[in-house]
């Protein structure tokens, strides 16, 4: 019988305890199972945190895994709240490991009063032990309560290692497993302040180790958001992926940055501070032409995904003050009642609140019921957007406006409802007469196919599974629900088609019990306009059926790319990167690698085993050049076996350096010269403007008068113009990029060096006329002299793809029905790609950019990636 009992902090006596009585029904005496104090057992860290991880972190699971990053992290934030901090870097390993620094004040390493050892060591290992117990003189507001939180990531980590700067001096601590495994050692001096943890997962613990850059930026990212002035660097080179999350604005630049692609009813975002005793209070809002309502609410930098007080407060101050204006302006018809729903139609907003005590609804911290921060949350909005509504009659009537065609919109989506209903679109009733549908009506066995075309439909319709598989045509392409209300949705027949196959409503009345198909698969072609149509399709399942997204139902078929048939065997290929490795298996076959020099030939898997670091080095040599960078010119600014780690473009300058700080240092030089340049140009025109002006109106002492306010602009300090750089970076053209690709070239580079190659001999050995080092001979004999040993891999899957028949797939129509379910339908072989809500914020930006009214946006979308296609279809 196990029995933790939880108390208020979240600490747990854990007590495992198993009763085993047995009575002799004779004598009744107790044979077996009495149990005393002696078992009661107490577990010390780090047992007690790697027995129960689902106590502390969530659980041996992905969240889990994250989690422990994010504890790393918030320690640094809570740091920057402090305001101590204000660069934070967090880097993910090729080793599964990562690593988070700040440049706070450091954990103290001094001897800790009363556990007579180092306070570094007490923060990492004795639970409960923090300066965030509201007692202390560390920090008055924190997202951590309970002294817990970076023991977790010390305990469940197969290695952990801390250093701190501080006090002139460097200061190292490692662990194992949450074991000591050093003294906190002087490593030497130093005159910066801060911590960095060293850690990787242990997989003892968590079966698939494996972080997600998209899960860890989209915490870092709302950190920058609700921290200005605090910048997080996010880099991962198992990947290339590079981020530095940078927002001087704060919230507004959190509410402009979720509106970015969407048109603003009005210019500038509405935001309001307040401080009353110990709570501060931050809101901005801004209302767009869209339909959405996107609330976002933090306390302490925590988000309350269930909102709370502080979301009651804000929603009700925004629906009075506005009701009463719109009521006292005539703006809102005396037939036309306008809702809280209806106010909020195309808002976007982020309330963030500070509170020294917290109180929420459950450890996960998901709503905030601090009592208190409701009144006056209400109270600050209440008092600001009268002041907006007094000061601004233009935005408050435009937000008046809005509400009221929000209001009317609603009442036609209802009678369309309404009708939808009567068609039997809602009731579960009838079903669509193009859908075929299968035998079973057990939601967790059946399959709903979304098929593009009624030739692709009629294929799938004869080799599905009638058991379990249904198949639903669609013809052409449905709407875009990004651009449309409800009632034109509705009225859509391809869209209505579809919400009554699937049966379990949309929007809010959505109800997951009621869906028929436990996975919905979207299979189109392998084309434009199927890659069009699953763009549309994803797009009205994410805003319309979110929690199907959620929850893991819906999925993409892939069908095969290529069939390829050598002989009378054949072979269905997927992916272009599959392809190649058909071709490279099949052009190492019997072939041969004479070197010039070498006695021995290369052939089977010592051939073999040299073909993969030539494939990784193509695959980072096409990941510089989708960052603007030219393998042959970077591989020439090595030392000493290293590549240059940073890539920094200013305008037309361009830098590449070894350390980050040397990066910075050139990024803010040119910076500063090109913003005084520009504050020079720009206090020329306004001087030129004034003189115009003044020849015109004839006076003459004004023009002199604005010369020396000119003058005076134009005397910017350098520390000003680097604040602002952020501000005016993409105007400028900056770009710092991290280029991870750098240790993985060192150890591609590395392995070829281990198998007797150089460099050289990767980009090219000899010439025609002096003859090449490499002979690539074929089974049959035939040799083929070849420059290089990246040509070698060109010149091997070349010779793969001889006396094979490759067809290249690019609609589901070209493949009988027997072709479709052996390829893409069968259960036992078919590839589904599951589609997976990993980033709330950049899923809303993408569909903006691709999907919504701002073609400027998306142009830019394509400009950006544009190096990126590799089969570009047209």
């Amino acid at each position: 019988m196990s029995n933790p009992a939880e108390v208020a902090d979240g600490s747990a006596i854990n007590a495992s305890v198993e009763e085993k009585v047995l009575v002799n029904n004779t004598s009744g005496a107790v044979a077996e199972g009495n149990y005393d104090a002696s078992d009661i057992k107490k577990l010390e860290f780090p047992e007690a945190i790697r027995k129960r991880p689902g106590m502390y972190v969530g659980g041996a699971n992905e969240n889990g895994l994250h989690h422990l990053v994010y504890e790393a992290v918030d320690n640094a934030v809570d740091e920057a709240i402090a305001g101590h901090c204000k660069n934070i870097k967090v880097y993910l390993y090729a080793d599964g490991s990562v690593s988070v620094e700040d440049d706070g004040r450091g954990i103290p390493v001094a001897e800790h009063p009363t556990e007579k050892i180092s306070t570094l060591e007490v923060v990492m290992t004795n639970l409960h032990a923090g300066g965030k117990f509201g007692d202390t003189k560390g920090y008055k507001v924190s997202g951590g309560l309970h002294g817990v939180g970076i023991k977790c990531a010390n305990a469940l980590s197969e290695w952990f290692n801390v250093v701190v700067q501080r006090d002139g001096g460097m200061w190292e601590q490692k662990y194992h497993r949450g074991i000591r495994q050093t003294d906190v050692i002087r490593i030497g001096d130093s005159a910066k302040r801060g911590t960095k943890v060293h850690f990787k997962p242990d997989p003892q613990i968590f079966p698939i180790p494996e972080l997600k850059f998209e899960t860890l930026s989209k915490r870092f990212r709302e950190m920058a958001f609700l921290n200005p002035g605090l910048a997080i660097t996010v880099a991962d080179e198992r990947n290339g992926k590079n981020e530095v999350y940078d927002y001087p604005g704060g919230i507004k630049a959190f509410v402009e940055h979720l509106n970015a692609g969407r048109t603003p009813i009005h210019k500038d975002v509405i935001a309001c501070h307040a401080r009353s005793e110990n709570i501060e209070i931050d809101v901005a809002f801004q209302y767009n032409d869209g339909y959405d309502e996107k609330i976002f609410c933090f306390t302490n930098n925590i988000n309350n995904s269930l909102g709370g007080t502080h979301l009651s407060g804000f929603k009700t101050a925004l629906t009075r003050v506005f009701n009463k204006y719109g009521r006292e302006h005539e703006i809102f018809d005396k037939d036309v009642a306008v809702s809280g729903d209806d106010m909020r139609e195309g808002l976007t907003a982020i309330i963030s609140v500070k509170v020294p005590e917290p109180q929420y609804d459950s450890q996960s911290k998901t709503r905030l019921v601090t009592a208190e921060v409701e009144g006056l949350v209400n109270s600050l909005l209440g008092q600001k957007l009268e002041d907006v509504c007094e000061t601004n009659p233009k935005t408050a009537q435009a937000i008046c406006r809005k509400a009221k065609d929000a209001a009317i919109a609603r009442e036609a989506a209802r009678k369309a409802k309404e009708l939808a209903r009567r068609k039997g679109a809602f009731s579960g009733g009838g079903l669509p007469g193009k859908l075929a549908d299968c035998q079973s009506r057990d939601p967790e066995e059946t399959e709903l196919y979304l098929v593009e075309g009624d030739s692709a439909g009629g294929s799938a319709k004869s080799g599905r599974n009638r058991k379990f598989q249904a198949i639903l045509p669609l013809r052409g392409k449905v709407l875009n629900v990004e651009k449309a209300r409800a009632d034109k949705m509705l009225a859509n027949a391809e869209i209505f088609t579809l919400i009554q196959a699937i049966g379990a409503n949309i929007g809010e009345e959505f109800n997951m019990e009621k869906l028929r198909y436990g996975k919905i698969i979207i299979m189109t072609d392998a084309d434009v306009d199927g890659s069009h149509i699953r763009t549309l399709l994803l797009t009205f399942f994410y805003r319309q059926m979110a929690a199907l997204v959620e929850n893991g139902r819906i999925y993409c078929a892939q069908p095969p790319l290529f069939r390829v048939q050598r002989g009378k065997t054949v072979e269905y290929v997927t992916s272009a990167e599959k392809m190649n490795e058909t071709l490279l298996k099949l052009g190492i076959k019997g072939t041969l690698l004479e070197v010039a020099g070498r006695v021995a030939q290369l052939e089977g898997v010592d051939l073999e085993n040299l073909m993969k670091p030539l494939e990784r080095l193509e695959h980072l040599r096409n990941s510089l050049k989708r960052k603007g960078v030219t393998f042959e010119d970077y591989i020439k600014l090595e030392d000493e076996g290293l590549f240059p780690e940073w890539h920094v473009v200013v305008g037309i300058d361009e830098g590449f350096f070894f350390s980050e700080e040397d990066a910075e240092k050139f990024r803010k030089e040119k910076v500063d010269i090109l913003m005084a340049k520009r504050a020079a140009e720009d206090a020329a025109e306004g001087a030129s403007r004034r003189k115009a002006k003044a020849d015109t109106e004839g006076d003459d002492g004004g023009a002199g008068n604005g010369d020396a306010e000119a003058a005076a602009a134009a005397a910017v300090s350098a520390d000003d113009m680097a604040g602002q750089a952020t501000l005016v970076a993409s105007g400028l053209g900056v770009e710092k990029r991290h280029l991870t690709e750098a240790q993985a070239l060192t150890e591609a580079f590395g392995e070829l060096t281990l198998s007797g190659f150089s460099r050289q001999d990767y980009l090219g050995s000899g010439t025609a006329e002096t003859g090449y080092k490499f002979k690539v001979i074929e089974e049959n004999g035939t040799e083929h002299p070849v420059s290089s040993l990246a040509n070698v891999l060109k010149k091997v899957r070349e010779m793969g793809s001889r006396g094979i028949d490759i067809q290249r797939y690019k609609g589901l129509g070209e493949m009988n029905a027997d072709q479709l379910w052996e390829t893409t339908m069968d259960p036992a072989r078919r590839t589904l790609l599951r589609v997976q809500l990993e980033d709330a914020y950049a899923a809303d930006d993408m569909f903006k950019i691709l999907m919504g009214e701002q073609v400027a946006a998306r142009k830019e979308f394509i400009e950006q990636h544009a190096l990126e296609i590799e089969d570009l279809d047209v």
